[in-house]
């Protein structure tokens, strides 16, 4: 989807369409940017900037408080489209999705004509633009869908792989995050073509496993299927606060809070965490983490909140100021076991 959150508000919101707007926190406060429209990455403002920032690049931005129930609700009726063309829909996040289409072109004879129909669908109905990547692979469509943005269809067939890949950047890439860049261009590799024309053996030496990656990708090779089922990870609960929490007994309070969310997530979805983790962010941006581990998946708010105390007071957060807290349950399993262990047994890190 194209600028998903800002897009639907100035969908709903006529007067906001063509004008700089930022979905985030207020830039007097210590939010920070969630999505920015078009008009507004023009001065350098995107995602996961400090709102404050924002508003110094672009001073005439219109913030708007995020509402992810209405974003959700929305990628719902987006996908309900996508899952009537091809029941083999991967969902990458809330607003991005793989689609393959191999055996379910039906009417539309081709995956081109498919894509154009897909657009055309997502826009007559829903009054939202997407863009599509077509290709012979989920690292081809994926580099595809953000080449002609917004709005855009790109469709690279099978012979036309390399000639896509060879001048583009290695950042583009699937797995090129800035610290292997800076490794690749330390050996002289800057554009898919001179990572293509590494040997493998160096790649593998250099990057173990993940070289011989590098090298199938630098050649357009992707066996990765599209994932109609996964199994969720987390589930958490964070805040940042406008002003740093210093008393001991109000970020317990937002600890209980934290817990208390991540409790009716786990409710929601029927699933119970074997690990619980506290996140604390000091007023100086340095950022730790505290874990326990239990025998007997847990998912009660009580239990979640009480954990999460005990590993507040295993930080710093008693004696320096904190601006963010943040409480998730990992290790999730769909068993909730009433039943309590003989002994309990958790281990602490």
């Amino acid at each position: 989807m194209d600028c998903f959150y800002a897009a639907v508000h100035m969908r709903d919101d006529p007067s906001l369409r063509g004008k700089p707007v930022v979905i985030g926190g207020r830039p007097e406060s210590r939010g920070v940017v969630a999505a920015a429209s078009y008009e507004v990455r023009k001065f350098g403002v995107h995602s996961a900037m400090p709102s404050s920032r924002a508003r110094r690049l672009c001073p005439d931005a219109i913030f708007i408080p995020p509402d992810f129930r209405r974003y959700s609700k929305e990628s719902e009726k987006i996908f309900a489209i996508y899952r009537e063309l091809t029941p083999l829909v991967q969902a990458v996040s809330i607003d991005e999705a793989y689609l393959d289409v191999t055996g379910h072109l039906g009417e539309a004879g081709s995956a081109t004509a498919l894509a154009k129909e897909i657009r055309r669908r997502v826009r007559e109905e829903r009054g939202l633009t997407v863009s599509v990547g077509v290709g012979p692979n989920r690292l081809i469509a994926k580099i595809a869908s953000d080449f002609n943005k917004p709005d855009g269809l790109t469709v690279v067939r099978p012979e036309k792989v390399q000639a896509f890949l060879d001048p583009l950047p290695v950042r583009r890439l699937h797995g090129v995050g800035p610290a292997t860049e800076r490794v690749l261009n330390e050996m002289k590799v800057q554009t898919v073509a001179d990572l293509r024309g590494m040997p493998v053996e160096d790649l593998v030496g250099r990057f173990g496993k993940h070289g011989r990656i590098l090298h199938e990708f630098a050649r357009g090779i992707d066996d990765r299927p599209v994932e109609t089922h996964q199994e969720r990870k987390s589930v958490g609960s964070e805040n940042t606060y406008p002003e740093d929490l210093t008393d001991l007994a109000f970020m317990e309070t937002e600890v209980d809070r934290r817990a208390e969310e991540v409790a009716a997530a786990l409710a929601r979805s029927g699933l119970a965490g074997c690990t619980v983790t506290l996140k604390v962010r000091y007023d100086d941006f340095t950022t730790v983490t505290r874990s326990r581990t239990y025998a007997v998946p847990v998912y009660e708010r009580a239990t979640i909140a009480g954990c999460a105390r005990d590993l507040l007071r295993r930080t710093e957060a008693p004696h320096r100021p904190v601006r963010l807290i943040g409480v998730t349950a990992s290790n999730l399993v769909r068993e909730r076991v009433e039943q309590l262990a003989l002994f309990e047994i958790s281990w602490d890190r």
